[in-house]
């Protein structure tokens, strides 16, 4: 006969304490997924909106409406969703973190696919309330540069934006209940500005769901890759800058203490 082992108590005491933090932790993911996901959104459904309704109305939205839209929903999504999942709303900034080691690896595949599943039903909800109006507000390339000047004005002013984000939202010097202000306000003036050559999107799927639902694919590599870039390199310049400033610091305190 084969031997029979003896259950350890204690083992199984163990394994009994740690499911319900495995099962905790697992729904803790979800939540911050359903947060992300409902705020790209609110995102793309009133920026986008935006952009829809302004031609239905014959502009009487205009385009420093449409710039405010997007950085006021911007602030008020953060302000809600912000404690509960990051507030990222944006596949390229979750990527940002990632690489910065701000966020873990593993959560990145459940953000990015709750946010493009947002920005997609929000397009879609654009397309069967208001039908297939100025392609559902996709980004296309409209200045005279073509394709390559869009590419390097999203990833510029996307830079900028992670520079923004990294500083009020890991920076505990920066960090505090202006955070959403001053990101929302970023993406209102970057719009303001940018929104007339590259169309402002600084965010893969906020360009994706409109492209998707009304089957818009020029130059759509551009909107996929150069805020993926620009986030990146934004979040490492800020980290070297914060690590540097703290080394810095350091070495004037212990200056100081030696004199």
């Amino acid at each position: 006969m084969p031997h029979s082992r003896t259950a350890d108590p204690s083992q199984s005491q163990v394994e009994v304490a740690t499911q319900p933090r495995v099962r905790s932790a697992s729904t803790a993911l979800w939540v911050s997924a359903l947060a992300e996901g409902i705020g790209t959104f609110g995102l793309v459904f009133a920026g986008c909106g935006a952009i829809v309704i302004d031609v239905e109305s014959h502009g009487q939205i205009t385009h420093v409406g449409v710039s405010l839209v997007f950085g006021l929903i911007i602030t008020v999504m953060i302000y809600t969703f912000g404690h509960i999942s990051g507030a990222h709303f944006n596949p390229a900034v979750t990527l940002a973190f990632v690489v910065a080691r701000h966020f873990p690896v593993r959560r990145l595949w459940v953000y990015w696919l709750a946010q493009c599943i947002g920005a997609i039903l929000a397009a879609l909800c654009l397309r069967l309330l208001l039908g297939d109006v100025a392609h559902l507000g996709a980004t296309l390339p409209a200045g005279s540069g073509g394709a390559w000047q869009a590419f390097a004005f999203e990833a510029l002013l996307t830079f900028f934006l992670m520079v923004v984000i990294m500083a009020m939202a890991t920076d505990t010097r920066a960090v505090g209940q202006s955070a959403a202000l001053a990101i929302g306000a970023t993406v209102a003036l970057e719009a303001l500005f940018a929104g007339p050559i590259s169309g402002a999107s600084m965010n893969p799927a906020r360009s994706l769901g409109p492209a998707l639902v009304s089957g818009i694919w020029s130059a759509q590599w551009v909107y996929l890759c150069a805020p993926l870039l620009g986030a990146v390199v934004g979040a490492l310049v800020y980290r070297w800058m914060r690590e540097m400033g703290t080394l810095l610091t350091s070495s004037t305190a212990q200056e100081e203490n030696h004199d």
